[in-house]
C-alpha cells in the first residue's frame, strides 16, 4: 500500500472516529484499514491514534499530520476537479501554429468568429511556414498546406488549394510565353524554399507527369515574397492559387501551361493525437472544416 492510501485511510480514521465506520465508508476490510495505519505509523516512527476499545484519539504528532494530511488530500481533490472540468469543457488556452500567408489571408478573419462562439477559449496563434514539432514546442494544434509526412500525428482535410505557374505580363513580353513544361528551364524563376521538391516542378498531361529543374533567381521562405518577385516581373511563380487569384484576376499575373496539371494541396488540421483530444482543440478542427470547406 503506498502513502497516498495510508494517508487517505488514517484520514479517513479520524474523520469516521472508528476503524469500522472508515472502513465501511471506504469499502475495506476492518483489518486492512488497521494494517494501513499501523504501516504508516511504522513508517513515521511515531504514533498518531491512541487506541481504546470505545474511542480513538490523536497524538499531538497525529494532529500535525491529520492536519497537513487534509490540506493536501483537499489540494489533490481540486487539481483533479479542475482538470476534470477542462476535460469535458471547451475552455483554456489553445496554442495554434498556421502557415503565414496563409494565415493572415484566410484564417485571421476567422478567429474572432471562434471565440465569439468559446468565449472561454483563449487563442494563442503563431504563425510560421516551417514544419514545427507540435510536441517539442507545445502547439496543441497546427494547420498545414501540402503532402503531410507520416508520423504519430493526427490530420484532417480542412480544404484544398491547386498550384498555379504564373509570371507578370512584363516578364513574359521580355522573355517569351513557355509552351511546354521543358521550356521552364530556360526561363528564370522564383522558388519557395519549403517546396517538397526543391527546384522540380512537376505537371502532368497526356502522357504522364514531367518534372522540370528550374533555375531560381530568388529564392524565399514566403510565398508573398514569391508573388510580389513575379508580380515585380522578376520571373515565374508556382504558388499555391489562393495566393495568385487576386493577381490573375486583375491581370497583374497570367497563368502558364493551362493545358497541364498542376499538383492540388490538401489544407489539413494537425494534432498530436486522437485518444486525449480536449473538446478546446476538437471545437476549432470543426469549426475550421465548417468554415474552410470547398475552399
Amino acid at each position: 500500500m503506498d502513502r497516498f492510501q495510508q494517508m487517505q485511510i488514517f484520514v479517513a480514521v479520524v474523520e469516521a472516529g472508528h476503524f469500522v465506520h472508515a472502513a465501511e465508508a471506504l469499502g475495506l476490510s476492518k483489518a486492512a484499514v488497521s494494517r494501513a495505519v499501523n504501516g504508516l505509523e511504522e513508517r513515521l516512527g511515531a504514533r498518531l491514534l491512541h487506541r481504546t476499545t470505545r474511542r480513538l484519539s490523536l497524538t499531538s504528532e497525529g494532529e500535525t499530520f491529520f492536519g497537513r494530511s487534509t490540506l493536501l488530500l483537499e489540494e489533490l481533490a481540486a487539481a483533479e476537479g479542475e482538470i476534470s472540468e477542462r476535460g469535458t469543457a471547451v475552455s483554456g488556452r489553445l496554442r495554434i501554429n498556421v502557415p503565414v500567408s496563409y494565415g493572415i489571408q484566410h484564417l485571421a478573419p476567422l478567429w474572432g468568429a471562434f471565440t465569439a462562439r468559446h468565449p472561454r477559449v483563449e487563442l494563442d496563434v503563431t504563425l510560421n511556414d516551417r514544419s514545427v514539432d507540435l510536441v517539442d514546442e507545445g502547439f496543441d494544434l497546427a494547420v498545414r498546406i501540402g503532402t503531410l509526412d507520416s508520423s504519430s500525428l493526427v490530420a484532417r482535410r480542412l480544404a484544398t488549394t491547386r498550384m498555379r505557374i504564373c509570371a507578370a505580363p512584363d516578364y513574359l513580353a521580355a522573355s517569351g510565353l513557355p509552351a511546354h513544361p521543358r521550356e521552364l528551364a530556360d526561363h528564370a524563376t522564383i522558388a519557395y524554399s519549403y517546396h517538397a521538391t526543391g527546384d522540380d516542378w512537376t505537371l502532368t498531361g497526356p502522357d504522364g507527369p514531367i518534372a522540370v529543374t528550374t533555375r531560381p533567381v530568388l529564392r524565399s521562405n514566403n510565398g508573398e515574397t514569391c508573388v510580389a518577385a513575379a508580380l515585380a516581373g522578376q520571373g515565374i511563380v508556382y504558388q499555391p492559387e489562393f495566393l495568385l487569384q487576386p493577381h490573375l484576376q486583375t491581370g497583374a499575373l497570367q497563368a502558364l501551361l493551362p493545358d497541364w496539371e498542376t499538383a492540388t494541396l490538401g489544407i489539413h488540421a494537425v494534432y498530436p493525437s486522437r485518444r486525449y483530444l480536449l473538446p478546446k482543440t476538437r471545437a476549432l478542427i470543426d469549426f475550421l472544416a465548417e468554415r474552410l470547406g470547398g475552399r
